[in-house]
């Protein structure tokens, strides 16, 4: 088989963006180079590599092997040119890291603070539900993904770097809200928001509540942080966040953390990728950046 690596990284391309168009622009070629160059990688594998239904890419199983193997040849060459430039005494390349969307409220911040120091470096945050950075961990596409329950199906180098506790939010003039300490049980007849099945808060609040033997009456499932704090500003309901979606929007002036016995609920924020990924050096740094800062950010906020 003959083909350049330019080929493969415009492959890899392709199965990122789904389009040919997509691919195009990620590499800098015109569409109907980038029409060319495919075909003639279908041509050297000799096996149908994707087809396009409704304007949108779908991958061949050959494709998707093509893909894998060409994401892994990318990312070696990526950490050996890392390593060059690192020999060289500069620090600059790619850093790609995926996190659930509460991380949001503090991972950026992470970001700035390491792109300071780094001025060279690019970043893509995908930020996403808990189902989606699953995805792209196990499609194994960034260099390391944040989140708060780390799968147990898939072989991950896991580390905590930061707590994550739980909390009981409600509207300001909720009739608990000065109280000083509630029990679980007198929540029995308040009405629950709580984020969608799947999500990490979700997850940890329903086990919290399962070993409680504590049922609530659920009202809304919402998607976002956001959304369920808005909802609980306006006397919607009562809810469980982490704390750390708080005091970032308008609506958290509205709302009050009940003391409520048994919060909050204990978790942590794990740096996990895939136990066979080996970090790039720009990723080992930006690592043991997360770990050092966090707990700078944690004492500003405490």
């Amino acid at each position: 088989m003959n083909i350049t690596f330019r080929q493969l990284r415009l492959f890899l391309a392709l199965a990122e963006s789904g389009s040919v168009s997509g691919a195009a622009r990620a590499t800098h070629v015109s569409q109907p180079t980038a029409s060319m160059q495919l075909r003639e990688v279908t041509n050297a594998i000799g096996l149908p590599l994707y087809e396009v239904i409704a304007r949108r890419v779908h991958l061949t199983d050959a494709g998707n092997e093509l893909a894998r193997t060409a994401r892994e040849i990318a990312t070696a060459w990526d950490s050996f040119e890392q390593k060059m430039d690192g020999t060289k005494g500069l620090k600059r390349g790619k850093l790609k890291v995926a996190v659930v969307s509460t991380a949001k409220y503090f991972v950026p911040r992470l970001l700035g603070s390491f792109c300071a120091m780094y001025p060279e470096i690019d970043i893509a945050l995908e930020v996403l539900n808990r189902d989606g950075v699953l995805q792209r961990l196990r499609d194994n596409l960034d260099d390391m993904c944040i989140m708060s329950m780390p799968p147990t199906d898939i072989a991950l180098a896991d580390e905590v770097f930061m707590p994550n506790p739980l909390v009981v939010i409600a509207a300001n003039e909720h009739a608990m809200a000065r109280r000083r300490q509630i029990d679980l049980a007198e929540l029995g007849s308040e009405r629950f928001i709580l984020r969608e099945l799947g999500s990490g808060t979700r997850m940890a609040t329903d086990a919290f509540f399962k070993r409680e033997k504590f049922k609530p009456q659920l009202r809304l499932e919402l998607g976002s942080n956001e959304a369920i704090k808005e909802a609980v500003a306006g006397n919607l309901g009562i809810a469980v966040v982490s704390r750390h979606a708080l005091y970032a929007s308008a609506a958290d002036a509205a709302v009050v953390v009940l003391k409520v016995t048994g919060f909050p609920i204990s978790s942590q924020w794990h740096i996990v990728h895939p136990l066979g990924r080996k970090l790039s050096p720009i990723a080992a740094v930006f690592r043991e950046h997360l770990l050092t800062e966090s707990q700078r950010w944690l004492q500003q906020r405490t």
